[in-house]
């Protein structure tokens, strides 16, 4: 019988390191699906400071999202607040509230969207 499998592009059964699965390339934003169902995605992203795509313009989405970053700074602005988010730190951006990502320097993030 096969296995249903819901994560992807991680090696099963190993330890990984999440930041090393996606490199900066300059000019592109880079992304790597983790997860894509219904209700669920899990993206990582490498976004290069000064590169061209370097921005997520403002925008909303139906569902709750997690925003994880895994290398470097992100300044979020999310409704009327804008924040820098490091590595180590996490941000919710609510359904339904615009929100926007720009890089203060280089930055890798793994974010997982719910609706």
């Amino acid at each position: 019988m096969e296995k249903n499998q819901f994560i992807m592009n991680i090696p099963n059964e190993e330890s990984v390191n999440l930041e090393s699965l996606v490199e900066y390339q300059r000019g592109k934003l880079v992304s790597l699906p983790i997860a894509q169902l219904s209700n669920i995605n899990i993206i990582l992203l490498a976004i290069d400071q000064g590169a061209q795509g370097e921005a997520i313009n403002a925008h909303s989405a139906p569902g709750d999202a997690l925003l994880q970053i895994l290398d470097g700074a992100a300044e979020i602005t999310i409704g009327e607040k804008t924040l820098t988010v490091k590595k180590g730190e996490s941000v919710v951006m609510p359904a339904n509230v615009p929100h926007a990502l720009s890089a203060r320097e280089r930055f890798k993030m793994l974010l997982t969207f719910i609706k």
